[in-house]
């Protein structure tokens, strides 16, 4: 089984995240200060090399902490820091040049809460050039320490979006509990009621007139059946937005069938918003697999944009040739992604067939 391509699921969701390495080394051009300064620091050969190589160790550590070794921020600052004292050995406090790299990385990459406390201590390390009698440089007035500032702002901009976030999926977990329960109460109020006072009344009719109560009686059992069905379509809708839930049972329904799966991404991967959308997208195309594709092995990817659903089956030509054509379920999954603004597109996988939902 050829499974999906899954790069537009595990492509980050902003520009930032996917290109921060080359917008951290578009400012790798001010390490020309502290290259000049070791060129003037010393005539020697062997430490004038030690110092470039000093330097371009650090921005390479730079480039990797937003990149590679984004994940290990506490290492990459570690190795900075001990790039950055090497430095000075030889250039001395003009290393100060370097704490600029030092703030920005604290203020964007480090963990809370530790990074507010690390990245004042980078920003007052300039103060040290006073100790060396030259001044304190100026630039550091005019631009260093604004940009440091200034990704601080942009650190707590962005975890307040973070927590906005949350709380309005919160907000709106907290609302559909509360809209499943209205509609539960409502359902099940009315129909026992209803019951009760049918079954009083078969009750006294039992003896009196014996067809009016066996009627009474049919009616009670079209009540139950009825409020049986709506009770499931509340609880159903509540299924429906429990990701986490499909994901433990579409693995059992499909080995049952004798369908081997594998699942690639977690629910923390998904949008919030559309996890209810995705949880009846993965219900219906499972359901799907197991009646009509004949395969041995489903691939369920997830992701920021949205889910892919491959099978090794018999593909969209069907068990006996032709194109198969689209069921009410299908059709009802296309209208939900569509007016989620999403896009759905059934692929021929070669073999089998891939259902890829791509949402805003």
């Amino acid at each position: 089984m050829t499974p999906a391509d899954p790069s537009y699921l595990t492509s980050p969701v902003s520009p930032w995240e996917r290109w921060a390495w080359v917008f951290a080394g578009i400012w790798l051009v001010f390490l020309v200060y502290p290259v000049i300064e070791t060129f003037q620091s010393t005539d020697s050969v062997v430490v004038t090399t030690l110092g470039l190589t000093f330097i371009a160790a650090f921005a390479v550590v730079y480039l990797a902490g937003y990149g590679w070794l984004a994940h290990r921020p506490w290492l990459v600052f570690g190795l900075l820091v001990a790039l950055a004292l090497a430095t000075a050995t030889i250039i001395g406090v003009e290393a100060i040049g370097l704490t600029p790299y030092l703030g920005v990385y604290s203020a964007l990459m480090l963990p809370s809460p530790w990074w507010p406390r690390t990245t004042l201590a980078v920003a007052l390390l300039p103060l040290l050039s006073l100790v060396a009698g030259d001044g304190f440089p100026v630039f550091f007035f005019l631009m260093v320490w604004p940009i440091i500032i200034g990704m601080v702002l942009l650190r707590l901009f962005t975890e307040g979006e973070h927590r906005a976030d949350e709380s309005r999926a919160m907000l709106a977990l907290v609302a559909e509990r509360e809209r499943v329960a209205r509609d539960v109460h409502d359902v099940l109020g009315h129909s026992l009621t209803a019951m009760s006072i049918k079954a009083e009344l078969a009750a006294r009719l039992i003896d009196v007139d014996p067809d009016r109560a066996r009627a009474e009686l049919e009616s009670i059992q079209e009540t139950a059946r009825q409020a049986l069905a709506e009770v499931r379509a509340t609880v159903g809708g509540l299924r429906a937005g429990n990701l986490e839930a499909e994901l433990a049972a579409a693995p059992q329904v499909l080995a049952d069938a004798g369908i081997e799966t594998r699942v690639l991404g977690s629910v923390a991967d998904t949008d919030p918003r559309h996890r209810t959308l995705l949880a009846w997208v993965l219900r219906e195309a499972v359901t799907n697999v197991v009646r009509h594709a004949r395969a041995s092995c489903v691939v369920v990817e997830l992701g920021p944009r949205g889910i892919t659903v491959t099978d090794d089956g018999t593909g969209l030509a069907g068990p006996a040739g032709g194109t198969t054509p689209e069921g009410n379920g299908l059709r009802g999954m296309r209208e939900r992604v569509s007016d989620a603004g999403g896009t759905l597109e059934l692929l021929d996988a070669h073999p089998g067939t891939r259902v890829q939902v791509v949402l805003p």
